[in-house]
């Protein structure tokens, strides 16, 4: 019997919150859905956390999935910036906690690094190969919503490495042993 699970992505951000969802069938991903919470609208900083909790409950009680993989806040020069994006990670973590889901943090650099095999590469490039290798058509309005993918992704990908004995050290290592699972 081949399992199935689902991993919520998400890019938090209190200005637009990006989010993917994933559905892993055996050893294949494909995209459910993706898309962006926006937040700009909002001038009270209380507002936005709320709505980034109430987005990510109703994405867990619509989508169940079985995990939460998240991109940790980068340390910027802002430190109020910093503040503000770290409450709103934590908001999304709890509100994942709140319906008994695993949280999984992994740095901007790591879930570029495991997507495009570049922990320097821009949203475009990572953008680019979300959307040849789980077949996105168009390009969202907002890139906020790709981030959500590839940390979904990139929780994937670093669980398959950890179950291969023989598993990718690299994506380079990764595209040369399944050229037929990447399209040029």
């Amino acid at each position: 019997m081949v399992k199935e699970r689902i991993i919520l992505g998400i890019d938090p951000g209190t200005t637009v919150m990006g989010y993917g969802i994933l559905k892993i069938i055996g050893n294949k991903p494909s995209l459910v859905s993706m898309g962006v919470l926006e937040l700009q609208k909002y001038d009270n900083h209380y507002i936005k956390l709320r709505k980034i909790y109430d987005t990510v409950v109703r994405l867990c009680d619509n989508y169940h999935p079985d995990e939460l993989a998240i991109e940790a806040p980068f340390f910027g020069k802002n430190v109020q910036s910093m503040l503000k994006l770290g409450r709103a990670q934590g908001v999304a973590m709890a509100a994942a906690l709140s319906r008994d889901l695993p949280v999984f943090e992994y740095a901007p650099l790591k879930i570029k690094q495991a997507i495009t095999g570049n922990g320097g590469s821009s949203k475009e490039q990572v953008a680019n190969f979300l959307s040849r290798y789980l077949k996105i058509e168009a390009q969202p309005k907002y890139l906020d919503a790709t981030d959500g993918v590839a940390a979904a992704l990139c929780h994937f990908f670093q669980n398959q490495n950890l179950k291969a004995e023989k598993g990718p050290k690299t994506w380079k290592d990764f595209m040369s042993k399944n050229p037929n699972r990447v399209k040029k």
